[in-house]
């Protein structure tokens, strides 16, 4: 692509767009259908509104509305006119949510009716009274779309570098301060139609998108997919079981965190009848357990395909369409991106030895908004990107995620890796999952603890669970406590909050 070339996102999925315009993108689950006409018009009509309210070009546009058809126009608009979009997780207050707008520095804020004065307090507190505030509803009202109601529907889409930004998303901020992460539009069309290809979509297929749109996994990689295959989507507000299992028969792939198939395994009337017209199920933002991935082969006869990514790389490896998904593992690095496991001093780790894993390719972000210093901490000199993961990749180049390097327990010195103990917990019989973590003690530096959940109706006993793990486990690693617990604490991805576990058990050895 030449440098004066369009690398707009929105540019490079119109290109891929049926040539029938008519054909339908989406269908909600109350049977409404949206076509591929409707997503250009629409996005048209709220970029000329955007830029009529005074917003421009790397502006950014801060949202946090529910999941509708509009809210995906909003998000291609905002492609279009150039603006910088920043999508927040519908869960967040107002304490959150003033961190978010004071850093990101929105031209408009986009929220719910609801939230108009929670926003609009703290736009006036921080003395930000310029940036246009509205209001969109999941059934398209709104003053947002008022203001767009008389707008053109005609719309040249600005030109875009690659290196310009699409869109900042912050880190959770389980420690220290949200980070934003600045994604351009080469990030995200790399990763997106690299994906596309990878997991073989066509326009033929219909995925079941029952994800959040706040999230990278249900923004980006779900509807990436979509929009560079020229395929269709039905668009679930939220996952409820129920609705999921109604919806099955009518599509071919389907994207979803852990959590959703275990949900789908505990309703008796799933099975192979079922998902008898499905080509693939998907499944990321936390690990899957191995217990879950060979029941639901079981069950089903599918085999569940899971990949790995983060906010800032968008995602890094694959199990394959065609190949061997290998449990446990989150398989071969995605074409154009390169992994690598370091160990002391950041020399490579030889196959199959944990180590802190790192990654370089397009799909890595373009830094940390406005903390040019921790961007510069978290890049090698040779311009890979630390993931913060520890991981170990086999021989034959299967990768394995060990945990989080900020979840790693340094218990009298020595190193323990939370998944190790996890694995061996997940197989007791009575236990549904587990959650592993290091809190402070006055000997050891930190002590290994265990959250369990346990079957419903099964009685667990600590001195029980820790004997078993006596028999597996080195010393060092046996959980020196063992808490039963009715659910873990998790984010609206599915993934386990530690940081919540840690403090709630911080003080199980304070008299110790």
């Amino acid at each position: 692509m030449s440098a004066t070339a369009d690398s707009n996102l929105y540019s490079q999925f119109q290109a891929c767009f049926p040539d029938d315009p008519a054909t339908v993108l989406l269908e909600t689950g109350s049977g409404e259908c949206y076509t591929y006409a409707d997503a250009e018009r629409e996005s048209a009509r709220l970029a000329n509104c955007l830029a009529g309210l005074g917003a421009r070009v790397g502006d950014r546009v801060t949202v946090q509305i529910e999941k509708s058809p509009q809210a995906l126009w909003l998000y291609l608009a905002c492609l279009r006119a150039g603006l910088v979009y920043h999508p927040l997780n519908t869960a967040y207050q107002a304490a959150e949510l003033d961190y978010f707008l004071g850093d990101a520095e929105p031209a408009v804020v986009v929220c719910t009716a609801a939230s108009l004065e929670v926003f609009r307090n703290i736009t006036a507190a921080a003395g930000a009274d310029g940036a246009r505030l509205l209001c969109l509803e999941a059934d398209g009202s709104g003053s947002l779309a008022e203001a767009a109601r008389d707008c053109t529907t005609q719309f040249d889409t600005v030109v875009r570098r690659a290196d310009d930004l699409a869109a900042l998303l912050y880190s959770s901020g389980t420690t220290g301060r949200p980070k934003g992460i600045m994604l351009s539009h080469g990030n995200l069309a790399s990763n997106g139609r690299t994906l596309a290809q990878l997991w073989g979509f066509t326009p033929a297929d219909v995925l079941l998108h029952a994800l959040p749109i706040f999230h990278v996994h249900g923004l980006f990689v779900a509807t990436s997919c979509v929009l560079f295959s020229g395929a269709r989507m039905l668009w679930l507000e939220r996952f409820e079981v129920g609705r999921v299992l109604a919806a099955l028969p009518g599509c071919t792939v389907m994207m979803g965190v852990p959590t959703y198939y275990t949900r789908l395994l505990a309703e008796a009337g799933f099975g192979p009848g079922v998902c008898a017209g499905m080509r693939l199920f998907i499944s990321g933002s936390a690990p899957l357990l191995v217990e879950t991935f060979e029941a639901f082969r079981q069950r089903t006869g599918h085999t569940i395909l899971e990949r790995y990514g983060m906010t800032e790389t968008s995602m890094n490896s694959s199990n394959p369409l065609h190949g061997e998904r290998r449990p446990g593992t989150v398989g071969l690095p995605v074409p154009g991106v390169e992994l690598r496991v370091v160990g002391e001093g950041g020399r490579e780790a030889p196959a199959g030895e944990t180590g802190d894993l790192q990654v370089r390719g397009n799909n890595v972000f373009q830094g940390y908004w406005r903390m040019p210093e921790k961007t510069a901490e978290d890049f090698t000199a040779d311009g890979f990107f630390n993931t913060g993961d520890k991981a170990c990749i086999a021989a034959d180049g299967y990768v394995s995620i060990v945990g989080r390097s900020k979840d790693m327990i340094i218990c009298g010195g020595l190193n323990v890796y939370p998944r190790e103990i996890e694995d061996v917990l997940d197989e007791l019989e009575g236990v549904v999952e587990s959650a592993v973590i290091g809190v402070p003690h006055a000997d050891f530096g930190e002590a290994v603890v265990a959250v369990i959940v346990p079957v419903a109706g099964v009685s667990l006993a600590e001195r029980a669970v820790i004997a078993r793990c006596r028999e597996t486990l080195a010393n060092f690693k046996v959980p020196k406590r063992v808490f039963i617990v009715g659910e873990l604490p998790r984010n609206a991805m599915g993934k386990v909050q530690k940081n919540q576990l840690r403090e709630r058990y911080a003080d199980s050895f304070a008299s110790s």
